[in-house]
């Protein structure tokens, strides 16, 4: 092993998992070829009881499982993050595959370099293994919900430095989420806001943005293939679970990015979204920026955002008090089936 490997820092990679045996394989996978030394990566799986082969795949991988008994995915991390050894923490979902070998080494490297960033937020690349509809979803939304596109501040490039970008909202606005998907922070940052304790996704990011930390970096070209869903009408089903999910989290702490001076509110995302004109117009100017036809699913899936984030809100309120298995049946039953494509 070279010298300067030698001296990389232990990292912790936390993920959530659910009945997640057909996509997993793909992801340890593509952990289990970083260039990263082995034996400075833990791999933690916060399983909330899978029926499938979920927990055979971790062995496999020599992944680290964890009971989740919680009632929500950000438990399951906080679990995680209690028994992460790590000075760097990487989160990382089952439906993800790192893109390049490199990953995981550049990116710790540029964030112990940089020490003003809050951490790496991957880019979303699209894969053979994705249809046109998720590569139109993670690739160029690079969020996964129209709405949440509409609603979110656009960053602003500060510098470039080789393969390391640094990044940064414009003004006083925090509405963008960071978190997820790759992202990679300092142990020693998630502890200055106890995410040990009160860890909800993307509020981590936004504390710490408050807190003074307003950049953040990127890999340039890097990050992971996001694979969060292959059809429309899976998509509407994943947002109706995404809805309860989110509703639940929000009985538990008020944070909420989308209230953070967001450039368009919720109400006027929503009219845009079911309406022909806006989804139009970005449609034809994404088509005619990027040269790309996938923006042509932009138009049905903006009004079916709308109709699986109004599904969650009717399923929440029918069924919030559904608490048996310590509240993760719902969140079972709603589940929705991922897949990858055959290439």
């Amino acid at each position: 092993m070279p010298s300067d490997l030698e001296h990389l820092p232990r990292i912790s990679v936390i993920m959530p998992t659910l009945n997640a045996g057909a996509i997993l394989d793909n992801c340890l996978a593509s952990l289990a070829r970083q260039t990263y030394p082995r034996e400075k990566m833990e791999i933690i799986l916060a399983d909330a009881h899978s029926q499938d082969d979920t927990r055979q795949i971790a062995a496999k991988y020599g992944a680290i499982v964890l009971d989740d008994n919680g009632k929500n995915m950000e438990e399951g991390k906080r679990l995680a993050l209690r028994h992460a050894t790590g000075d760097y923490i990487v989160f990382v979902d089952a439906d993800n595959e790192i893109t390049h070998p490199d990953y995981l080494e550049l990116a710790i490297r540029a964030l112990a370099a940089n020490p003003q960033a809050l951490g790496v937020e991957s880019y979303y690349p699209p894969s053979a293994k994705m249809s046109s509809f998720c590569a139109y979803l993670t690739a160029l939304l690079h969020i996964s919900d129209p709405l949440a596109w509409l609603m979110s501040a656009n960053p602003r490039l500060v510098a470039r430095d080789g393969e390391t970008e640094r990044w940064t909202l414009p003004g006083q606005s925090v509405a963008y989420p960071l978190g997820a998907n790759g992202f990679v922070f300092r142990r020693a940052d998630l502890q200055s806001v106890q995410a040990n304790e009160k860890f909800q996704d993307t509020h981590v990011a936004l504390f710490l943005m408050k807190n003074g930390q307003r950049e953040w970096l990127r890999i340039r070209g890097r990050g992971v293939h996001h694979y969060y869903i292959q059809t429309l009408w899976l998509f509407v089903q994943k947002r109706r679970r995404a809805t309860v999910h989110f509703l639940r989290v929000q009985e538990e702490m008020q944070v909420n990015w989308m209230k953070e001076k967001p450039p368009v509110p919720l109400w006027l995302a929503a009219i845009y979204c079911v309406t022909v004109f806006g989804p139009l117009w970005h449609t034809l100017r994404g088509i005619i920026c990027d040269r790309d036809l996938r923006w042509l699913w932009h138009l049905p899936a903006c009004p079916a955002c709308v109709l699986g984030n109004a599904w969650g809100v009717w399923t929440y309120r029918r069924r919030r008090n559904d608490q048996p298995g310590g509240g993760q049946s719902l969140i079972a039953e709603l589940q929705v089936k991922q897949t990858l494509k055959e290439p």
